[in-house]
């Protein structure tokens, strides 16, 4: 093909369009994406010559098709993909938190084709409460007198604050120092305060409250005492702390309410399965907590949701504010809410059942059995550049649930030899299912906690594609 030097020289577009290779194109993306695409790259050839550079030599038909074809795909390639989490985090606030158990998915699916009764009452016709879907099964399982649902947990703090406070000259909220705490996002629960109409009123220091110091600080204004679990980070030393049934007597000694935010929240003892304790919602209640607010897409392995459980007439309090409709939850948030809960009714088969309970009691035997075997795949599709060894490693429960605690586990490790890890690591995030790993002490870790056994093959057919 001769030398093209004009943008005249150029395929006109109507031409490109009859191109055979444009037509499964159309049948996929459409005329007038296809149109845009071709549009978009002769625009792009015409720039070039007329800056006084040469096109490329492949400027017929088929050639300018091709390259429309590679815009088409990324345009419509989904920005939501699927990953491989082998960062050893197994809830990863970056890669969507808990995998939902496989109940929550039929069921979200069935809500997604299919009218629900969202809000309307089958009994007597009328219209309903969506929190009346899953407020008994709450209150069963973590023994409150009432509950309501909103859209992750920091949307629960607000409510409760903007309802406590709302009204009247009560807007004082007394809470420790030591537990201000500030989570992803740089979303601090000061600010959270703020936006809630409330008035924060300290006590104590970074690591010592005593019950005086909340004493001291009851007037009154004030509305609330607040404990918030200080689930992302740990304070060890020369620390104190007053426990939830002291600041609980001192709330109830005044008139008061008081409130846990659990953060993360667990329904069950944990230590049941051989994993670190986490204080548990009923636990909290039986403290002497008037309301608590936990995640829903945390420990308890659900979808993204705001909990709250607490004393009936504050739960009704809560639900009157009009905040409550702007946080409400949709129907494939309690579609998926409802299977996940229903689950812990039969504790002896939660544990395979259950996927986040699942990936944190994997026996470490398993996931170095599978690193024997993906150990040689990788190390082919590498070559020399790299060495690749299975090696134990330690994995974190993550999203602020027991910061300090640790799970043995098992995984690849991939050290440098002349190759750059940095590279290899964004090479690994391009594959068609990325893989996600860690960067650490001078090695790649690929921790396979979170790889299970049915996902192993889709993942090892894909390492071919990091040869040289």
């Amino acid at each position: 093909m001769p030398e093209i030097t004009h943008p005249s020289q150029l395929p006109a577009v109507d031409k490109v369009l009859q191109a055979p290779g444009l037509q499964p194109l159309r049948q996929t993306y459409g005329l007038e994406a296809c149109t845009q695409a071709v549009r978009e790259v002769l625009g792009g050839l015409r720039q070039q010559l007329l800056g006084g550079g040469k096109a490329p030599l492949l400027t017929d038909p088929a050639s300018v098709v091709q390259a429309a074809q590679q815009r088409l795909q990324q345009r419509f390639a989904p920005r939501l993909r699927t990953v491989f989490n082998l960062s050893g985090t197994v809830l990863h606030t970056n890669l969507g938190r808990a995998l939902l158990p496989q109940a929550a998915v039929d069921a979200v699916v069935q809500a997604m084709t299919a009218p629900v009764n969202l809000e309307y009452d089958l009994e007597d016709g009328g219209r309903g409460d969506r929190d009346d879907l899953i407020e008994a099964l709450i209150c069963e399982l973590t023994g409150a007198e009432a509950a309501t649902i909103v859209n992750n947990n920091a949307a629960a703090v607000l409510l409760v604050l903007s309802a406590l406070t709302s009204a009247g000259e009560r807007r004082e909220v007394i809470v420790s120092r030591g537990e201000l705490v500030e989570i992803g996002g740089a979303f601090r629960i000061p600010d959270v305060m703020t936006r809630a109409g409330a008035r924060l009123v300290e006590v104590g220091t970074t690591n010592r409250t005593h019950e005086s110091d909340y004493r001291q600080a009851v007037s009154g204004n004030t509305a609330a005492l607040m404990k918030v679990h200080c689930s992302n980070y740990a304070i060890t030393g020369f620390t104190k702390a007053a426990s939830d049934a002291q600041v609980a007597r001192i709330a109830h000694d005044s008139g008061l309410p008081m409130i846990v935010d659990l953060g993360s929240g667990t329904l069950v003892d944990l230590r049941a399965w051989g994993l670190p304790y986490e204080v548990t919602v009923r636990e909290t209640l039986e403290s002497g907590a008037d309301l608590v607010t936990f995640s829903g897409d945390k420990l308890l392995g659900g979808p993204q949701a705001g909990i709250i459980v607490g004393k009936k007439t504050l739960i009704a309090q809560i639900k009157q504010n009009p905040l409550k409709r702007a946080l409400r939850v949709g129907k494939l948030t309690l579609a998926a809410l409802e299977p996940t809960l229903r689950l812990y009714l039969n504790p002896e088969k939660l544990a395979g059942q259950l996927t986040t309970l699942r990936l944190f009691t994997r026996p470490q035997a398993d996931m170095q059995a599978q690193a024997l075997q993906l150990q040689p795949v990788l190390q082919q599709a590498l070559g020399t550049a790299f060495v690749v060894e299975p090696a134990p490693m330690i994995s974190q429960i993550g999203s602020g649930a027991l910061p300090v605690e640790s799970l043995p586990s098992f995984g690849l490790r991939i050290g440098n030899q002349g190759g750059k890890l940095s590279r290899l690591e964004a090479r690994l995030r391009q594959l068609p299912r990325p893989v996600i790993g860690r960067l650490h002490d001078d090695a790649l870790w690929l921790d396979l906690r979170c790889l299970e056994e049915a996902m192993q093959a889709t993942f090892a057919e894909q390492l071919s594609l990091l040869k040289p």
